[in-house]
């Protein structure tokens, strides 16, 4: 090699030895998730679902505080609420929207088609128009539903079972939205082989609740089923009536009974939230929500609270007992 050739060789590769430094001492960029959460904030259920989402993010090398912030907001159920927290978490432009509820995660998919939102906690996203089908949703919505309708049956013929001589069953739902009708609808289709009638209650403040319980408390042989959607915001409040007016109650999820109701079967509400991190990791590294296929629950729990079932003067069967996968004594 001539000595010009090797000046002139050994000097650009030391001009690019600083820009080669510089660029390696770059910081990542923190990227950035939004949460809108269905239930209160410092609600014990919606905690331990963000511990479950932070845990899972970090074992996949996302670390709150590092190279990923999360911003929390809490819609309690109220459309008002819903409507701001949408709008202030898409001003904050992050990188994926975590949406929960299908009360949530309709009004975030109308508010943005190019911001990636993964759906938790979802009831048949394909009817409600969030995605154009399971194995392929198409545009910018994925995510984890919750159950198909049919499973209000089970929690029939699970009230059925541990209050036999139930006669009188009131449905506690939302009429105004899919679920409660859908669920609602199941359970009407499903009476007649269970020889019970049929009405439904619709929830609206703490009081309207609680007179609600009590008149259904005044038909002997009463019972109540509490279905998912809207429910989990008054829980405090149903599961207190249905203790004061001793009515048998079956809920959709595990943290009624958990919280004093008498049984409860639906799907786990933590996993959903370690799944979706695997979600959030895929689209960070590039793969659109469009590609990656919605998916339903892998775990159903039921769960018995045997100190309400005594207060209830019921006698829990050993054959219900040995397929709950949690006995709360």
């Amino acid at each position: 090699m001539k000595r010009r050739e090797f000046i002139t060789l050994v000097g650009g590769a030391a001009a690019a030895w600083p820009v080669a430094s510089a660029l390696a001492q770059q910081p990542e960029r923190v990227r950035r998730i939004g949460v809108l959460n269905a239930l209160a904030e410092g609600d014990p259920e919606a905690s331990a679902r963000h511990a479950a989402l932070e845990k899972a993010l970090k074992d996949l090398g996302w670390v709150k505080g590092a190279n990923v912030q999360l911003d929390y907001r809490s819609a309690e159920g109220k459309p008002e609420l819903i409507g701001r927290h949408v709008a202030e978490l898409i001003a904050l432009a992050p990188d994926v929207i975590v949406a929960e509820g299908s009360i949530i995660a309709a009004p975030v998919a109308r508010a943005t088609s190019t911001i990636p939102i993964v759906c938790l906690q979802v009831i048949d996203p394909v009817g409600s128009g969030l995605i154009e089908s399971m194995a392929h949703p198409g545009g910018n919505v994925s995510g984890f539903t919750q159950f198909e309708y049919s499973l209000a049956g089970k929690w029939l013929e699970l009230l059925k079972e541990i209050a036999p001589n139930v006669s009188r069953v009131a449905v506690l739902r939302d009429p105004t939205r899919g679920p409660g009708i859908g669920q609602f609808a199941v359970i009407q289709a499903m009476a007649p082989q269970y020889l019970v009638e049929f009405s439904p209650n619709n929830p609206g403040d703490p009081a309207e609740i609680e007179r609600g319980i009590a008149g259904i408390a005044r038909s002997p042989n009463a019972g109540l089923m509490v279905t998912s959607g809207g429910t989990a915001f008054h829980r405090a409040h149903i599961i207190a009536a249905a203790a004061k007016y001793r009515v048998p109650t079956v809920y959709p999820y595990g943290y009624f009974a958990a919280d004093g109701g008498l049984m409860s079967y639906g799907p786990d509400t933590i996993e959903p939230y370690v799944r979706a991190a695997g979600y959030i990791d895929r689209i960070f590294k590039g793969e659109k929500p469009a590609d990656l296929p919605v998916q339903g629950p892998t775990k159903y729990q039921l769960s018995i609270n045997l100190k309400t079932a005594k207060a209830l003067g019921l006698t829990v069967p050993s054959s219900l007992l040995a397929r709950a996968e949690q006995v709360i004594e």
